[in-house]
């Protein structure tokens, strides 16, 4: 006997655009078919979700998943499957950590070959925008790059070179013509560099000196000016794991004057602070740093707004060894692409009574229509059938051995969450459930639909 559907989700509270309501959900050759308060057929595979809610599986649009060239410091199926066991069922990969960098066709399709073999979930790649690259923009475009990334400041890898200001409007002229965004890093490239000189030339290079070398303005002067270059050229401008209240302010005048522009923000701005920073030590080190307790309540107060676009992991481990030494000249960047959901679910909807349904934009909904992924990122009929099942009330602490990244490090560890991902659906399939991988990697190529 042929079973009418391949999968029902039944008695699930359902995360939807426009609330939460208990609903079962049919699939069919890897698409939602049917969602009603009851569906009577039956599937080759029934998931009983009394008592859990249903989200869609989200996207985490900011990874450095580091290969080909780095894999010492992670891989596309350590960082998959981390971002699986966090809800997750796609990424898009910066440019940049991996070696060479993604800035040419040639290394697109090298990276493309590593996900094909490896990727657990969905993915993108973003394109790199430097001085040197400058004529393989309609390649990479070609490729399928889903937008393009820039630094205004050192980007920490000298293959990468930062974006000067002939770049930045010569590049976004010709973004503009082939309808894609770029997203940049904001910070004062001069500031930050003679700050962080002069402290070490002071043999300053802790955590406090660290804050020092790279203030608030360093961002909001440099969010600023990418704005203008943005309305001058009509590109479509997103500023990348923006930390400071203020730059969101800026970003959002602009947009009510007509300008292009989005924000995104990152876990860690939302549930660290600075002194956080301090007990933490180089674990929690990033770029831009974590900013004091007054801007994390501006910050999610942006969030409760609706200025903020989407929110994202930037993921970037390492090896641990480049995390040894003084606070101001290891490597920067945070683990964290397993905690995004559960984080949101505890500091967000528990400690905050941030909306369910405002969780699942955030994370998945609004990044897949910005970067105009179709058919992903909602729990709607013609959709993927991509979910993440969450035990909303459940406590547990963070152990190192419970994540699934190459290095078991992370900020987090030893917090605890409240909301807990049970099961990941992937197009059907499930490929987490229970603190365990289930399924071998099937991850797909998406592209904009341009």
């Amino acid at each position: 006997m042929v079973s009418q559907y391949d999968l029902i989700i039944r008695n699930g509270q359902v995360v939807f655009p426009d609330g939460v309501r208990k609903a079962d959900i049919a699939v069919s050759e890897e698409k939602i078919v049917l969602i009603a308060d009851e569906i009577s057929g039956d599937a080759g595979k029934v998931i009983d979700a009394t008592g859990k809610y249903v989200f869609p599986g989200i996207t985490d649009g900011h990874v450095h998943f580091n290969e080909p060239g780095r894999t010492e410091w992670e891989t596309i199926a350590t960082g998959t499957s981390a971002l699986a066991a966090g809800g997750g069922v796609a990424f898009f990969d910066m440019p940049l950590n991996c070696s060479p960098c993604t800035l040419d066709g040639v290394n697109f399709n090298n990276k493309l070959e590593a996900a094909q073999k490896s990727s657990l979930v969905d993915y993108g790649f973003w394109g790199g925008l430097t001085p040197n690259n400058l004529d393989k923009l309609e390649e990479l475009t070609e490729c399928g790059v889903i937008g393009f990334k820039a630094f205004s400041c050192h980007s920490g890898i000298d293959e990468f070179p930062r974006m000067d200001d002939y770049t930045a409007l010569v590049g976004m002229e010709k973004l503009a013509k082939l309808d894609l965004p770029l997203m940049v890093h904001c910070e004062n490239a001069e500031i930050t560099a003679k700050l962080t000189e002069l402290s070490l030339a002071n043999n300053k290079a802790g955590v406090r000196d660290y804050f020092a070398a790279r203030p608030p303005i360093t961002e909001i002067e440099n969010v600023s000016r990418m704005i203008a270059f943005a309305e001058e050229t009509g590109c479509k401008l997103i500023i990348a794991h923006i930390s400071t209240a203020k730059g969101v302010e800026l970003v959002t005048e602009a947009r009510k004057r007509g300008v292009d522009v989005y924000c995104e923000t990152i876990g860690h701005y939302l549930y660290l602070t600075e002194e956080d920073v301090e007990r933490l030590g180089t674990v929690a080190k990033c770029s831009p740093p974590i900013r004091d307790k007054d801007n994390q309540l501006k910050m999610w107060a942006k969030v409760f707004n609706d200025e903020i676009a989407f929110i994202t992991s930037d993921h970037s481990p390492c090896d641990p060894k480049l995390k040894d030494g003084e606070f101001m000249r290891v490597w920067g960047g945070i683990s964290a692409c397993q905690s995004t959901l559960e984080g949101l679910l505890t500091h967000g909807y528990h400690d905050r009574k941030f909306p369910l349904e405002n969780i699942a934009k955030l994370t998945a909904q609004n990044i897949n229509k910005i970067f105009k992924i179709e058919n992903k990122g909602q729990i709607q009929v013609g959709y993927d059938a991509d979910f993440a099942i969450v035990d909303l009330d459940e406590e547990f602490i963070l152990k190192a051995e419970d994540l699934f990244y190459k290095h078991k490090v992370s900020p987090y560890v030893g917090d605890t969450f409240r909301g807990k991902v049970t099961q990941t659906i992937l197009r059907g399939t499930t490929i987490f459930q229970d603190g365990k991988i289930v399924s071998k990697p099937i991850g797909k190529l998406l592209r904009p639909n341009l």
